[in-house]
Parts: C-alpha cells; sequence; structure tokens
C-alpha cells in the first residue's frame, strides 16, 4: 500500500512518475477516513485543500521540478498558523480560530510544494506529556489504543506511525517531539533552538519552543529540516546560519565517533526493558565503530524542578494575552474583570495550573528564590552539557524511562506525568539538538526509543548517528496492525 511508504520512498516513486501526489493524497486521505475515527490524531481533515495542492505539485513534477517535500502529503500540530484552517492548539480559548496568515515554517512547506493535509492533535497549548489535555479529544496509541501516545505532539506521533501522513511537524518545549516518537516507534527530531523559525507557532515558554519533524525515518526527517530550517528576521531568536543539506550528510559511517553515555540517566525508576534496550542500542553503535565514553552530567536531577520553573513562568506571561479583550474570545461579565475570569475559564485544568504555578514564581517576594534560582541552575546545566560536547561528539540515553502507559493512569498524578520527560527537557534547557529513534520493543510489544543528542547546529552529525544505527537494525521497519 502507499500508506506503508515512508515518505523518502514516496518521493522516489514521484520522482520516476511512478505514482503521483494526487493518488498519494487520495490514499492517505482514505486512510485517515478509515482509522482516524479510532486513533483521533487529526483535529481537521482539509481534503479540498489538500487534493487542490497535490494537483498543483503534479503539475510541477511533470516540468521536471524536483525539490525534497514536493507533492508530500504533510500534516501540522495545531499550535501552528495555517492560513484560513482552525489552530486551536488544542484549546477552547482558541476554538474557531483562522489564522489570517501562515506560519513560517508553513510557508516553507507550501512554497516546497508539500500538501498540507491538516492539523493534529495536541495536549492544550503544547501542555502535555499524554495529548491527554487536550480540550477535544485524546489521541490513542496506534500500537495499543487503550494506551497513550505521549506528547503534546501526540497526534503528529500517531498520524506518522499509522500511516496516515508521510511527514508531520510537532513542537519540543521539553521533549514534546521526541516522547511521543519514542512512544509511537517513529523518528522525531528537535533542532538546535533558533534552526528553524518560531513565527506564526502559538507559544507555550519562548526560550524553549522549538519546531521539528517527525517521520518514519531519519532521512525522511532530514528531508523535511532541510525545507523548514533558515533564517526568518520576524523571529528575533532565529540563527542566521545558513542550512547544508541534511540529507547529504547520511554517509552511515561512525566510525570514530565517540558517544557519550552519562550515569546520571541510568538510575532506578526506568523500566527494565528501556534499560535493556537502550543499553544494546549503545552496544551497536560501538560495534558500528563509535567509541563509548562514560561521562557525567552532574545537575541532571534538577532538570525537571528548573524545566518547571522557567516553563510555568513564561507560559504565564505568554497567555496572559488570552483575556477576552486583546485574543480569543468575549464572555461578556459585569466589568472588565469579570470578563477577564470567565474568558480565561475556558482554559483547561493543565493550563490553570501552569498559569498560577508560573504567576506565583514570578510575583513580589518569590522571584528570587524561584524563578531567579532556576535561571542560575539552567546556566550550570547548560555547563554540563557543554563540558561534556568537549569530550563527545553526541550524547546517548533513553528517551523515555517507561514505553506507552494507559489513558488516565497519571491524569491525577501530576509529577508520574512529569517524569515521562525527565530524559528530554535537559536538552530545551542548555543547547543543541536532539532526536528519538526506534530502538526496540518492550515485552508487552510496546516501542522503546534512543535519544540521540549532539552540541548546537550538529544536526548533520546527530542525524548521521542515527541514520547509521537505523540502517543496522529492523526496529523502525516495524509497522503498527490497526
Amino acid at each position: 500500500m502507499l500508506t506503508d511508504l515512508t515518505l523518502i520512498e514516496l518521493r522516489d516513486k514521484l520522482w520516476a512518475g511512478d505514482v503521483t501526489s494526487v493518488q498519494a493524497t487520495e490514499a492517505v486521505l482514505a486512510r485517515i477516513a478509515a482509522v482516524d475515527g479510532r486513533l483521533l490524531s487529526f483535529l481537521t481533515v482539509t481534503p479540498e485543500i489538500a487534493l487542490a495542492q497535490a494537483q498543483s505539485a503534479d503539475q510541477r513534477l511533470a516540468q521536471g521540478e524536483r525539490t525534497p517535500l514536493l507533492g508530500i502529503p504533510v500534516a501540522l500540530k495545531a499550535i501552528i498558523c495555517n492560513k484560513d484552517v482552525p489552530t486551536s492548539a488544542g484549546s477552547k480559548i482558541l476554538e474557531g480560530f483562522r489564522p489570517p496568515y501562515d506560519a513560517f515554517v508553513t510557508q516553507q512547506l507550501k512554497q516546497a510544494g508539500a500538501v498540507i493535509l491538516g492539523m493534529t492533535n495536541t495536549d492544550e497549548f503544547a501542555m502535555g506529556s499524554s495529548t491527554e489535555n487536550s480540550a477535544y479529544q485524546t489521541t490513542r496509541n496506534p500500537w495499543n489504543t487503550a494506551l497513550v501516545p505521549g506528547g503534546s505532539s501526540g497526534g503528529s506521533a500517531a498520524a506518522v506511525a499509522a500511516g496516515l501522513t508521510f511527514g508531520a511537524l510537532g513542537s519540543d518545549t521539553g521533549g514534546s517531539i521526541r516522547q511521543p516518537a519514542a512512544l509511537c516507534n517513529v523518528v522525531g527530531l528537535r533542532p538546535t533552538y533558533g534552526r528553524v523559525s518560531r513565527w506564526g507557532v502559538v507559544a507555550y515558554a519562548s526560550s524553549l519552543d522549538q519546531v521539528g519533524p517527525l517521520g518514519r525515518d531519519v532521512r525522511s526527517a532530514a528531508a523535511v529540516l532541510s525545507t523548514i530550517a533558515g533564517h526568518d528576521e520576524r523571529d528575533s531568536t532565529s540563527l542566521p546560519h545558513p542550512v547544508p543539506n541534511y540529507e547529504a550528510a547520511l554517509t552511515g559511517d561512525i566510525r570514530g565517533l565517540r558517544v557519550g553515555v552519562p550515569r546520571e540517566y541510568f538510575v532506578e525508576g526506568i523500566q527494565p526493558d528501556v534499560e535493556a534496550a537502550v543499553r544494546s542500542a549503545i552496544q551497536k553503535l560501538a560495534d558500528l565503530g563509535a567509541e563509548i565514553v562514560e561521562i557525567s552530567l552532574p545537575h541532571t536531577h534538577y532538570a525537571l524542578p528548573i524545566y518547571y520553573l522557567i516553563a510555568t513562568a513564561e507560559a504565564s506571561a505568554n497567555l496572559a494575552r488570552y483575556d477576552g479583550i486583546r485574543f480569543g474570545p468575549r464572555i461578556q461579565g459585569t466589568d472588565v474583570r469579570d470578563t477577564t475570569m470567565k474568558t480565561r475559564g475556558l482554559f483547561g485544568p493543565e493550563v490553570k495550573n501552569r498559569i498560577m504555578l508560573g504567576t506565583f514564581v514570578l510575583s513580589a517576594g518569590y522571584y528570587d528564590a524561584y524563578y531567579g534560582k532556576a535561571l542560575k541552575a539552567r546556566t550550570l546545566l547548560g555547563r554540563d552539557f557543554q563540558r561534556a560536547f568537549e569530550q563527545v561528539d553526541v550524547i546517548a540515553t533513553p528517551t523515555s524511562p517507561s514505553t506507552a502507559f494507559p489513558i488516565g493512569e497519571r491524569a491525577a498524578d501530576p509529577i508520574a506525568m512529569y517524569l515521562s520527560d525527565i530524559y528530554t527537557v535537559s536538552l530545551n534547557l542548555s543547547a543543541g539538538c536532539g532526536i528519538s529513534i526506534p530502538c526496540g520493543f518492550d515485552g508487552a510489544g510496546l516501542p522503546i526509543g534512543l535519544q540521540l543528542l549532539a552540541n548546537t547546529l550538529q544536526e548533520p552529525t546527530l542525524l548521521n548517528a542515527a541514520f547509521a544505527y537505523e540502517q543496522a537494525t529492523e526496529w523502525g521497519k516495524q509497522r503498527c496492525q490497526l
């Protein structure tokens, strides 16, 4: 079936003329109609727009144009502005919002000739690790629909894993691309902060948010990154560095690559099957010629509290605009205060929790005690990584301490839920880039992810290390049965 192909395999067929973009688009739209009623990975599907884009792509292909994503059906996480298409961020406070413009990444995809199928589900404002915090629906894991797909980009990860799209964009504030990628057996890449513009992306925590791709294999993720990366003057944090050809970096040769293994990441609490699979993956890297080096990231145990102080503080500031006056709907009250309170009542419980925590740590008398200290600790954590990258080229860790868990299991225990991101938040707080790739299955047949991290703008090295492992194993080729 066409929907079993990777993005790159479909591209090869498009370039050879064996299939048209319209045929590929019709195939995934039919699969969405057939199975997404069980998965609930999409919030909005736009078949008319997608087929029109596919027809345009076929014309460009017929004229001999060959670009990495021309004619490829992809999906967007519902926090990424897509002109005139509902972009709710998974929240009732943005229900029915149709952006009057495209985000930078959406522009890049459209200019490249990609076919945009619609908007995927997300935890509200990307705040969550299971996609259970969406105000609209809970996405199911395609490997077992009683389980979560991870979050907050769970809709994108589930859609890619189930063959509902050939690639998707997610966002990663504390692991929201990598963690669902691990739980759904796909590849998820969090680029260097500033490598991909955040312009037109609904903000959660501005110093941590980063858009990145999800795909069925490493080459697919590289092709998408090559398209969406680049400088954007509308984003003050956008990096001005030229964009390399990420696909060309995938040689598969990692002889002499130094791979760091942080001792702090293999501690009590990790699921035994996960530890075994990740250690086996590290050994495979050694078999391929990499040098394995034990390293230390001593401030790792502070990462979660640092993250939940800084991220919530930034969320408190960013979400202040949804007040019934400037942004979002207005629920009229008796006065301005009452109007604001009623309007903000549309926020879900998790978003309210994070706004309140963020407002508290920024308030007079507590700023220095909490937020100020968190910023200083973030600096120390960043120095840990810089020292580590003086010794090694990449760092190898588990992506998640466990495989997918049952829907509702951690809903009443926020600490257990937050621990889902214990291996991913450090990267967002420091620098560099990270990727999750399939590396095995647990005893229940659920996917396990290997996380690789590299220094700032070292995506070519990171992708090649991931590619070498992927080519030497069969984990990523396994498909879920729906």
